[in-house]
């Protein structure tokens, strides 16, 4: 995920997110391999990113951009729904809030995912100039709503990123297109449950792994092992 960032004082650049479940996990299992999730933080870039952190004292250095690109596109509009939502998100930026906040129907969220302003993006008011980065990389993932399932083996122990919300077989796609392909269930266990077991072994004996089938949405902290054929 690339984060602008405006205002505050972090480091440009690719940045690990230290993770806490990931890293007990690694403790857990000794991989070969050790995957953690790298954000990158690039600075006023705000058309580049994928979500935005900016000093809450200067959020209106953000909102102004988009104040007056939409002033210049309900001038050209013919649309009455679009030059009436224009004209809701020019209020709601006068408030001095985000467009992101705004609770708005799928038809008007597929208006602004056409104009895209730039507070459109996931925008988190930070209120300290000096962030800490770990932390600030964990609340920007709230704001744009998404979360982390793991997996983990003597192999290699790793995060992917996903959308709340995401089924199981949309993360086994994730991983790899054959175990998406070939899905026929999942063995799930949740860092909750897990964080006191030495190895899935255990986990299993104290009956905590659960068998889901291919409508299981996966929840914060779940850590999958999947079983198909291709």
């Amino acid at each position: 995920m690339k984060i602008s960032f405006h205002g505050i004082d972090v480091p440009e650049g690719k940045v690990k997110y230290n993770d806490p479940i990931l890293l007990d996990l690694e403790k857990k299992f000794a991989p070969k391999k050790f995957s953690p999730y790298f954000a990158e933080f690039i600075r006023d870039s705000f058309e580049k990113a994928d979500a935005i952190a900016i000093f809450a004292g200067e959020m209106l250095d953000l909102l102004i951009q988009d104040i007056e690109k939409l002033e210049t596109r309900l001038e050209r509009s013919e649309n009455p729904a679009e030059k009436a939502l224009i004209g809701r998100c020019q209020k709601f930026l006068e408030e001095e809030k985000p467009l992101c906040d705004m609770t708005l129907p799928e038809e008007d969220r597929k208006i602004l995912d056409m104009l895209m302003p730039l507070s459109w993006r996931p925008t988190l008011a930070v209120q300290e100039k000096s962030a800490n980065v770990n932390k600030l990389i964990r609340d920007v993932l709230d704001k744009a709503g998404v979360s982390f399932f793991y997996t983990a083996g003597k192999d290699e122990v790793r995060s992917w990123m996903i959308k709340k919300g995401t089924d199981i077989v949309t993360c086994a796609g994730k991983i790899h297109s054959d175990l998406a392909k070939g899905f026929i269930k999942a063995d799930i266990v949740n860092y909750a449950d897990f964080k006191d077991m030495h190895n899935l072994q255990e986990a299993r004996s104290k009956g905590v792994v659960k068998l889901v089938d291919r409508d299981y949405i996966i929840q914060e902290g779940d850590i999958i092992e999947i079983r198909f054929n291709v």
